[in-house]
């Protein structure tokens, strides 16, 4: 499994610029505590290879699925605690929240102070999140 800081790495499918090019549906995984996002190492070799080419051509945006075929998504994010293909973004939240809290109670038994300080930090940042979350779909139903 991949992890950042503390968290399970969430795997999924997305946009990453790099400098002036926007590359879209690239395998990617994301940390839904401090959002960083990095290109899944299986294929940052092409990703790499595609970046270099399309910086050459000065192009503005291109579309990795265009020009590399990942053929089996479920086999290239076993690494990842979880994907995004079957849950909402809030499903995926309230899982990472149930996990933090399994983990509290560890810490708590351990008397690991640091340990239970962090995992309260990400409970905290992990609900913020999913509050935010919330909120910006309840405003996008009452728009719609």
């Amino acid at each position: 499994m991949s992890y950042c800081c503390g968290a399970g790495m969430v795997g999924s499918v997305g946009s990453v610029r790099h400098y002036k090019t926007l590359v879209h549906n690239v395998p990617i995984m994301f940390c839904p505590v401090c959002d960083r996002i990095e290109v899944h190492p299986a294929i940052e070799g092409e990703y790499e290879i595609l970046v270099e080419y399309a910086q050459g051509d000065q192009a503005p945006e291109v579309d990795f699925a265009d020009f590399v075929s990942v053929d089996n998504t479920t086999e290239l994010f076993e690494n990842c605690t979880m994907t995004d293909e079957a849950a909402s973004f809030a499903d995926v939240l309230k899982q990472q929240i149930d996990i933090s809290l399994d983990l509290l109670g560890v810490a708590k038994e351990l008397k690991d102070d640091e340990w239970r300080e962090a995992l309260m930090i990400r409970l905290k940042r992990l609900s913020e999140r999913l509050k935010q979350y919330n909120k910006r779909k309840q405003m996008s139903q009452k728009s719609a």
